[in-house]
């Protein structure tokens, strides 16, 4: 999805907003138990280049990406990670139950499979209330062999919710590939049993992930019900700053090669949209927005002890 130039070099800037902030975190001793989605930035930003303001996405652990190209402010997003008060949820939530509603991010859930049904209930209430805006929820293959999405996917067909159902499969749960986990082949035909569209695209192409994710949503914004999106992508590290990698330097290499921000920035060069000159100021555009961040953070205090149990249900 290149429409305009402002488009995609919003697209291709938050990309890089990504992985430059995902790298910075990394970098520090104190970043904490993370899970990062380095490789896997084409699936987040192009499918909030299809969301408006008044939809909701709620996502599983693996949530900095999809916060940070929903909208929500670097600054707060570090702070968060970093357990500081002046965080999203100040400092409580961390990665895993990161959340910022008035940025549509309704937020993340820790538990593999735990955020489908609570999506399904954020749209039942968005259909009851008679709101507009669609819902979203994003998980991974691993989530995709859950009886909750079985669940999940037959209440949003019954009651024709407003769920856009989205699996980033990056192909592995953890060290297991797909393959040696789940029958589904792709994992987007599980869709067809509830009647609802769905599709698989290549998740490490941004443009055409923004443009399959917009035929998706105006299906159910338009009221017809839910639809299902499955973006295969590639992982570039492993499965979390604590996990040891099991692929070879061969296959990471050839992993890696895939890169969907240096292919999008190529598109856009090869087509006019982009030049060395606007590439290069984007990329300090994003480093001081990052260092801004770090420097947020640090400059933040940590969470009062007397807070330790507030909060809490």
């Amino acid at each position: 999805m290149m429409a305009t130039a402002h488009d995609a070099h919003a697209m291709l800037r938050s990309m890089m907003l990504i992985r430059a902030f995902e790298i910075a975190l990394g970098a520090r001793p104190d970043h904490g138990f993370q899970l990062l989605s380095t490789g896997e930035e084409a699936v987040a930003v192009g499918l909030c280049a299809a969301l408006e303001p008044n939809d909701h996405m709620l996502t599983g652990g693996r949530s900095v990406g999809l916060a940070l190209a929903r909208g929500v402010d670097p600054k707060r997003v570090m702070a968060e990670l970093l357990g500081k008060a002046s965080g999203t949820n100040r400092g409580k939530g961390g990665r895993g139950h990161l959340s910022d509603p008035s940025t549509g991010f309704f937020g993340a859930h820790a538990v593999v499979g735990g955020n489908l049904s609570i999506a399904a209930g954020v749209a039942l209430a968005q259909q009851l209330s008679g709101l507009p805006g669609v819902v979203v929820i994003v998980f991974g293959d691993g989530a995709s062999g859950a009886g909750a999405l079985h669940e999940s996917l037959n209440v949003a067909a019954l009651w024709r919710l407003p769920l856009l159902f989205v699996c980033n499969n990056n192909q592995l749960s953890v060290s297991t590939p797909s393959t040696a986990a789940l029958a589904l082949n792709p994992i987007s035909s599980l869709a067809a049993a509830y009647g609802m569209p769905h599709s698989t695209i290549d998740g490490m192409d941004v443009g055409g992930v923004a443009a399959a994710a917009t035929v998706a949503a105006a299906h159910v914004r338009s009221g017809a019900g839910p639809a299902f999106l499955e973006c295969v992508s590639f992982r570039f590290a492993s499965h979390s700053t604590s996990a040891r990698e099991i692929r070879s330097p061969e296959e990471l290499q050839s992993v890696r090669a895939r890169c969907p921000i240096a292919r999008y920035a190529g598109q856009l060069m090869a087509t006019g949209l982009l030049d060395v000159e606007a590439h290069a100021a984007m990329d300090i555009e994003v480093s001081k927005s990052v260092t801004a961040a770090l420097t947020f953070a640090d400059a933040s205090d940590y969470p009062e002890v007397g807070e330790a149990l507030t909060d809490v249900y």
